[in-house]
C-alpha cells in the first residue's frame, strides 16, 4: 500500500462500490455527475505533481529542510528561541489526543482542554495584573489591533477617531494596527509616547518593554491618559512580567503579547497563542474565546466557553471581532509550559535571560560603544562607535548568530532563555570586529547595575503550579487532562462545516524539525530557502486547485483571509476611482464571520434572502444588487452552500454581482466538496479563501491553529497583503511590489504561522491530483450514504439536484421539542453517551443537526454513528408513545457519567444501563464524560474565568 491515498481515505474499493450500490451508482464519476451541476464541473486533471509515497515525501521535505540555515535568532521583536519541555512536545504537540480535537463547544467532552485553558488564562491575568483574559488569539499584531477596536467600542468619547501608537512598539504590530484602522474609520498617529496629544485619541497602544528593550516609566502618560478619558493598551512580554511591574498595577485597562516564549517554537512566525486581558467590567466588549467556571446538573464544579453571545455567530456585523478561532494547542502548550516551571521556575528563567543580557551590556561598554538605555530586560541596544552596522551583522553571522539592525549606526541584540555564555562571548567578538573575546561572565553581570526587577506582587499560587514539576506528576496530568476530552482518536466528529478529517502522521512530523521550528519570522530571507521553495508550491498548488492565479500565505485563520479578501476588493474598486462602493451583499446562511469580517473591511453589509430549498433567492439577489448599484463593491457567497448542497444557479449569482459592479468573494469553508471536481475560479469567483485546517489538513488543534491563505484572480493580484511590515528593518523579506496600492499586512509575520504549512504541502504531494479528486468524490459519498441512512429516520432538510447533497447534510430535528419535548441540545448530549462527538447544532438553521462525515473515516465507522442516531430516534419514539416520559428520560439527563451510575442513588425510571451502554459496541470500548450536563446560564451570571479555588 505506496499509495498513501488509500491511508488517507477511509472507505476501501469495496466499502466505496457498496455504498454506491446503496444509492444506485456505480462509480464515483456517476455520482459526482449527479450531485455538481455539470456547467462547473472541471473537465481536465489538476495540474498538480504526480503523489509521492509517505517515505518519498518526507525524503523530498527532509532535502527542503535542509536547504534552511538557522542560525541563533538574536533579533527579538517579540519572538525568541525557547525550550519546548520534552514532556509537552511528546505529549501534547505531538499528539494526537490533543491536536486533533475540536473546539470545545460541547464542555462536557472538552473538560480537559478548557482545564487547560483555564490554566493559560490565570497565566496571563496574574502575569499582567488584570482580573480577565481570554483563551487566546491569532498572534501579537492582531491581538493588538483587537485591542485597539474593543477601546473604540469601550470609549466614552465617541467623538474621537484618533488612535496613538508608541514609535517604539515593534514595528509589525504598528503596521498590522494602521493597516486595520483605516477602513473601520480610525485615524492613527505613531509617535514618542512622550509627545501624545490626547486631546482628540480614544485609545493608545505601548509596549512594554520597547521594541528596543527598554523598560519605560509610563507613569506620567498613565495619568494623562485617565484625566483625559483615554483607553490605555500595553502590549508586553510574559517573561519580563515575572520581574516587572505588571501593567495592570499601573493603570493599563488593556494587556496584549504573545505566549510565543513559553516553550513554542518560533516557527519562522508561528502559530503562537497571543494573548488579551482586561478588566472584569469589558468582559462583554472582549473579542475571542472566555473560558468559565459553571456547575454541572449534580452541582459539581464544570468548565464551558462563557458568555458565547459575543461571537459573530450571534451579532454579525456588529460582532466585536470575526475572530472565530484561538491558538488553542498552543495556549495549552505556554499554559503547561508554566505549570512544568511553576512561578520560581519562571523567575529563574527570567533571571538568567535578564542577567545574560546585563553581562553583553557591560561588554559592549567595555569594547567601546554605547548602550542606549540601561533600563531593559533581556534586550540591548547598541549605538555603535567606528563600526559600520552590517559589519557587525556579518562578522555575527559568520560565527552563528542573526542580530537586529536598526540602521547603519545601531544594533539590536536580544537573549533568552536558550542563551549562553559562549553565545555571549561570541556575539561580543562580532562587536569588537573580530577580536576574540574572553569573559568572566558572573563579572560582567556584577558590574552592570539593573534597575528592573521591582515586582512585588505574587503571581501563579494555585496549586496546580507548585504541584506538577517532577515529570512523573506532569505526565500524569497531562493524560487525566487528555481523557477527559474525545478527539479523533475517540470516533469521528461529524461536524458540518468544520472538516474533522485524517491529519496523517506523516504529515505532522516535519512541524517538530528544527530547521522548520528554530526560524525567527524576520532571519534574513537568504537563510530561509527551504521556507521558500514551500511557500512557491503551495501558492502554485493552491492557486491550480482553485482555478485562481495568484495566492497569499499570510493570513493565519479563517477570518483573516476573509478580511484580507474583502481587503484585496476594496483596494481594487479603490485603484479603479470607485472607492464609494462599500455596500456588501450576504446571504442569510452565511457563516456568522463573514458580515463581521465585510464590516471590518469597511463594508455595509446588505442581507440576501435564501429560498425555500435554502438556496440564495437569485430574485432578491438581483432586487437588492440593482438598488445598491452605484455602491455595491462585493458578494460574500459559500460554495457549496451552507446548506450542504451545490446551488444550480451559483455562475447566475456570480453573473449578477459582476454586473452591477461587485467583486465575488467565495467563502472556502467547503473546499472540500470541491477540489478536483470544480474550482472557484472557473465559477465565477474573484477571490476566495482557504481553511487549511480543514481541507488541507492541518489538525483543529482543540480550537487553532489555522490557516487561511487567499487566492485571487489576475485584476486582485495586486492588491494582496503587503509582504513585510518591517521593510526598513534590514530583515527579513518582502516580496511584494513596491506599490502603494497593496493592502496592508494583516498578521504580525509575511506568512503567518509559516511552521504548519508543511502539512499542506505534504498532504498535497501525497495525495497527487487523482487522489485529491478521489477524497473529494468520498466525501461526497460518504455524505449522501449516511444522508440516505438517516434520512428514514429524520428529515433531510435541503437536497440539491437529484435529491443528492453535497459533502455534509442537515437534519431537521424541530418537530421532536413538540412531540417529545427533545430539543437538539438533548440529542446532543445523548450522542456522548454512545461516544460521539455532537454534530453542528443549530447552525445555519436553528433546532438542526448539520453532519460532515469526511472522506477519511470508513463505513464501518460511518455506520456505527447512523446507528447511534437511529437508536437516538427510536428512544424519541418512545417519549412520543408514552413508553419514556417526557422530562424522565435518558435524553433529558445525558450524558451519564460513571460516577453518575455507579452512586449508590439512582432516582430514574429508566435502567442504569441503558444510561450508560445505550449501543453494543460501547462493551468492547466506552468513553465516559467527567462532569454532566453543564449549567449554561449559571456560568454566564457568576463570571469566573480563572483556576478553580482547590475546595471546589
Amino acid at each position: 500500500m505506496d499509495d498513501f491515498s488509500r491511508r488517507h481515505i477511509g472507505p476501501g474499493p469495496d466499502e466505496q462500490y457498496a455504498m454506491l450500490a446503496a444509492l444506485g451508482y456505480e462509480s464515483l464519476d456517476q455520482l459526482g455527475d449527479a450531485t455538481v451541476p455539470s456547467q462547473i464541473k472541471l473537465d481536465r486533471a489538476l495540474k498538480l505533481p504526480p503523489p509521492l509515497t509517505e517515505h518519498e515525501a518526507l525524503s523530498a521535505i527532509r532535502a527542503i529542510a535542509s536547504k534552511n540555515t538557522v542560525l541563533r535568532s538574536m533579533i527579538g521583536m517579540g519572538y525568541h528561541d525557547t525550550i519546548t519541555p520534552p514532556p509537552v512536545l511528546r505529549n501534547i504537540m505531538e499528539n494526537p489526543g490533543w491536536y486533533t480535537q475540536y473546539t470545545p463547544y460541547q464542555a462536557e467532552i472538552s473538560q480537559g482542554r478548557l482545564e487547560a485553558l483555564i490554566n493559560f488564562q490565570t497565566v496571563i491575568a496574574d502575569l499582567t495584573g488584570l482580573p480577565l483574559s481570554n483563551a487566546s488569539l491569532l498572534d501579537e499584531a492582531t491581538a493588538a489591533a483587537e485591542a485597539m477596536t474593543m477601546a473604540r467600542g469601550l470609549s466614552e468619547h465617541q467623538d474621537r477617531f484618533e488612535f496613538l501608537i508608541a514609535a517604539d512598539c515593534h514595528p509589525q504590530t504598528v503596521a498590522v494596527v494602521v493597516g486595520r484602522a483605516a477602513p473601520m474609520g480610525i485615524r492613527t498617529t505613531v509617535a514618542d509616547p512622550r509627545e501624545f496629544d490626547l486631546s482628540n485619541a480614544f485609545g493608545l497602544l505601548i509596549q512594554y518593554p520597547t521594541t528596543d528593550g527598554v523598560v519605560v516609566d509610563y507613569s506620567d502618560l498613565i495619568a494623562r491618559a485617565q484625566a483625559s478619558g483615554v483607553k490605555v493598551i500595553v502590549a508586553t512580554d510574559l517573561l519580563a512580567l515575572t520581574l516587572l511591574r505588571p501593567p495592570g498595577e499601573w493603570g493599563a485597562d488593556i494587556c496584549v503579547g504573545s505566549a510565543q516564549r513559553f516553550g513554542v517554537p518560533m516557527g519562522y512566525g508561528g502559530p503562537h497563542a497571543a494573548f488579551m486581558s482586561t478588566r472584569t467590567e469589558f468582559a462583554r466588549k472582549m473579542p475571542g474565546r472566555l473560558i468559565g467556571v459553571s456547575k454541572d446538573i449534580h452541582g459539581n464544579p464544570a468548565f464551558r466557553l462563557t458568555l458565547q453571545t459575543r461571537e459573530q455567530h450571534i451579532r454579525r456585523e456588529k460582532a466585536t471581532s470575526n475572530i472565530c478561532t484561538a491558538q488553542v494547542l498552543l495556549a495549552v502548550m505556554a499554559s503547561m509550559y508554566a505549570v512544568y516551571h511553576g512561578p520560581e521556575g519562571l523567575k529563574q528563567i527570567a533571571k538568567k535571560t535578564h542577567d545574560f543580557a546585563r553581562a553583553l551590556a557591560t561588554g559592549i561598554e567595555r569594547i567601546g560603544h554605547e548602550v542606549v538605555s540601561h533600563d531593559f530586560f533581556d534586550t540591548v541596544k547598541v549605538r555603535l562607535n567606528g563600526l559600520p552596522a552590517d559589519a557587525v551583522i556579518h562578522a555575527a553571522r559568520s560565527v552563528g548568530y542573526n542580530l537586529r539592525k536598526y540602521d547603519d549606526s545601531h544594533i539590536g541584540v536580544a537573549c533568552d532563555e536558550t542563551t549562553t555564555a559562549n553565545d555571549i562571548e561570541n556575539v561580543l567578538q562580532a562587536f569588537a570586529g573580530g577580536s576574540t573575546i574572553r569573559i568572566n561572565i558572573d563579572e560582567l553581570i556584577s558590574n552592570h547595575k539593573s534597575k528592573i526587577a521591582n515586582r512585588k506582587s505574587d503571581f501563579l499560587k494555585h496549586p496546580t503550579f507548585h504541584r506538577y514539576h517532577a515529570e512523573h506528576e506532569l505526565l500524569r496530568y497531562i493524560h487525566r487532562l487528555q481523557a477527559k476530552d474525545l478527539s479523533l482518536t475517540t470516533s469521528m466528529i461529524p461536524l458540518g462545516s468544520c472538516t474533522m478529517k485524517l491529519n496523517a502522521a506523516a504529515e505532522m512530523l516535519p512541524v517538530t524539525w528544527p530547521e522548520f521550528g528554530r526560524m525567527h519570522p524576520y532571519a534574513p530571507a537568504d537563510q530561509a530557502a527551504g521556507y521558500r521553495k514551500i511557500f512557491d508550491d503551495l501558492e502554485a498548488w493552491l492557486a491550480e486547485i482553485t482555478g485562481f492565479s495568484a495566492t497569499s500565505l499570510q493570513p493565519n485563520a479563517g477570518s483573516a483571509g476573509e478580511y484580507a479578501g474583502l481587503l484585496a476588493v476594496r483596494g481594487y474598486h479603490a485603484s479603479r476611482n470607485e472607492a464609494h462602493r462599500n455596500v456588501c451583499l450576504i446571504p442569510t446562511s452565511a457563516h456568522g464571520t463573514n458580515p463581521a469580517s465585510a464590516a471590518m473591511a469597511g463594508f455595509n453589509v446588505v442581507t440576501v434572502a435564501c429560498d425555500e430549498l435554502g438556496n440564495v433567492d437569485v430574485e432578491d439577489l438581483r432586487s437588492k444588487a440593482e438598488q445598491h448599484r452605484e455602491h455595491l463593491g462585493a458578494m460574500m457567497i459559500t460554495y457549496p452552500s451552507t446548506h450542504g448542497v451545490f446551488e444550480a444557479k451559483v455562475k447566475e449569482i456570480c453573473a449578477i454581482a459582476h454586473e452591477f459592479g461587485a467583486q465575488v468573494y467565495m467563502d472556502g469553508a467547503n473546499m472540500n466538496a470541491q477540489v478536483g471536481l470544480c474550482r472557484p475560479g472557473d465559477i465565477g469567483a474573484d477571490v476566495c479563501h482557504l481553511n487549511l485546517h480543514k481541507t488541507f489538513c492541518i489538525p483543529h488543534g482543540g480550537g487553532g491553529p489555522g490557516m487561511g491563505p487567499i487566492c485571487v484572480a489576475e485584476h486582485l493580484k495586486p492588491f494582496l497583503p503587503s509582504g513585510n511590515g518591517v521593510r526598513n528593518s534590514g530583515l527579513g523579506e518582502d516580496r511584494s511590489p513596491k506599490s502603494e496600492i497593496r493592502s496592508p499586512q494583516v498578521s504580525a509575520a509575511p506568512f503567518g504561522s509559516a511552521s504548519i504549512l508543511p502539512i499542506s504541502w505534504m498532504y498535497i504531494a501525497m495525495m497527487g491530483p487523482d487522489g485529491l479528486k478521489r477524497a473529494t468524490q468520498v466525501a461526497i459519498l460518504n455524505a449522501n450514504y449516511m444522508a440516505k441512512r438517516l434520512g428514514d429516520h429524520y428529515p433531510l432538510l435541503y437536497t440539491g439536484q437529484n435529491g443528492r447533497v453535497a459533502h455534509e447534510f442537515i437534519l431537521d430535528c424541530r418537530a421532536f421539542q413538540l412531540s417529545a419535548n427533545v430539543t437538539v441540545e438533548d440529542i446532543a448530549k445523548r450522542l456522548i453517551d454512545y461516544g460521539f462527538h455532537a454534530p453542528t447544532m443549530s447552525w445555519p438553521v436553528p433546532g438542526t443537526l448539520m453532519i460532515e462525515p469526511t472522506e477519511s473515516e470508513s463505513q464501518a465507522e460511518l455506520d456505527r454513528f447512523c446507528d447511534a442516531m437511529i437508536l437516538i430516534r427510536h428512544e424519541i419514539k418512545e417519549i412520543e408513545d408514552g413508553q419514556l416520559d417526557r422530562a424522565e428520560n435518558p435524553l433529558k439527563h445525558a450524558p451519564h457519567t460513571a460516577r453518575a451510575v455507579t452512586s449508590d442513588t439512582w432516582n430514574h425510571p429508566y435502567p442504569r444501563q441503558r444510561a450508560a451502554y445505550p449501543a453494543p459496541w460501547q462493551q468492547a470500548h466506552k468513553f465516559w464524560p467527567s462532569v454532566g450536563r453543564v449549567d449554561n446560564p449559571y456560568g454566564d451570571r457568576n463570571l469566573f474565568c480563572t483556576c478553580v479555588p482547590m475546595d471546589e
